[in-house]
């Protein structure tokens, strides 16, 4: 049987700026983790509709092209990291399909934020929620602080959780890359998305914010005993907040080097990556950003 460890991390391409860093990254961390780096592409055409079929003329240019795109993105990973393995395919499938697929046989899919567009591109809006979703590994969605910048290669590792079993996965994944990589980890708490001055807290004016606040940070500390003691090396931040969630991880993930999250959450995460909260993160991050299913 196949560890998971021994998996590769899968990268898809289509010709983008923003895929070209997304091969970076996945074949840096791909190096970290002394695993292989398999490098995808979609090639939908032909379609397996007579109907949608393109004339031969323009198909072969397609394939011309996806084949190149191909060699040169296996080229720039190996040219960083000689001694890693790589791999690649051109799949006659569209994004989605082709990287639901892979998400199978991997231990960690990367995509960048933004694609060519149209048929063939690696669309942030389709795929990278599909995977988020359905996957059946990690995905990191590789952006930077505008279309195009590079993802940054210093600063925290930050990681937004709930202080419920639901945080396992995203925790795994955030001290492990943290440790790898000899990075401080952010663990953010968000125990509360309701502001102080909406109607909904008209009738708890009276509690006592300040103690339950401080019975937040004693959760978030009980949480994180056995992590600390498992990840000795790993220097931990706590933070507690009582914010909207995607407000608070995004004035963290300014200044970190990635933000991780979990498929799904409860109190101030709930809905977690399925919903809005998810979308503002894989669109305005300002660094690459771990979704990490249970």
């Amino acid at each position: 049987m196949t560890s998971a460890r021994s998996l590769p991390i899968v990268v898809g391409v289509d010709g983008s700026a923003s895929a070209r860093l997304a091969v970076t990254w996945a074949a840096d961390e791909a190096a970290a983790r002394h695993v292989p780096l398999r490098i995808v592409h979609a090639n939908p055409w032909p379609s397996v509709r007579p109907q949608a079929r393109l004339p031969v003329e323009y198909q072969q240019p397609r394939l011309e092209f996806a084949r190149e795109l191909v060699q040169r993105s296996v080229a720039a990973a190996g040219a960083g990291h000689p001694a890693l393995t790589v791999t690649s395919q051109l799949a006659t499938a569209t994004p989605i399909e082709l990287m639901l697929d892979e998400s199978r046989r991997a231990q960690l899919v990367v995509l960048g934020s933004r694609g060519l567009g149209g048929v063939s591109g690696m669309l942030l809006g389709s795929v990278a929620v599909a995977v988020a979703s359905h996957g059946q590994c990690p995905l990191v969605v590789v952006r930077g602080s505008d279309l195009e910048a590079a993802p940054p290669t210093d600063g925290p590792v930050v990681v937004g959780v709930d202080g419920t079993p639901n945080d396992t996965p995203a925790l795994r994944f955030a001290f492990e890359f943290a440790d790898r990589r000899g990075a401080p980890l952010t663990v953010l708490h968000t125990w509360s998305d309701v502001p102080l001055d909406t109607p909904e807290t008209d009738g708890h004016r009276f509690t006592d914010w300040s103690a339950v606040e401080e019975g937040e940070h004693r959760l978030l500390a009980e949480r994180l005993a056995g992590w600390q003691q498992e990840f000795p090396d790993v220097k931990i931040s706590k933070v507690v907040t009582r914010d909207r969630p995607v407000r608070s991880l995004l004035d963290a993930a300014a200044t970190a080097r990635l933000l991780v999250v979990g498929s799904r959450g409860r109190g101030g995460f709930t809905g977690m990556l399925l919903g809005s909260t998810s979308q503002a993160l894989l669109h305005h991050s300002p660094c690459p950003v771990a979704v990490v299913r249970d």
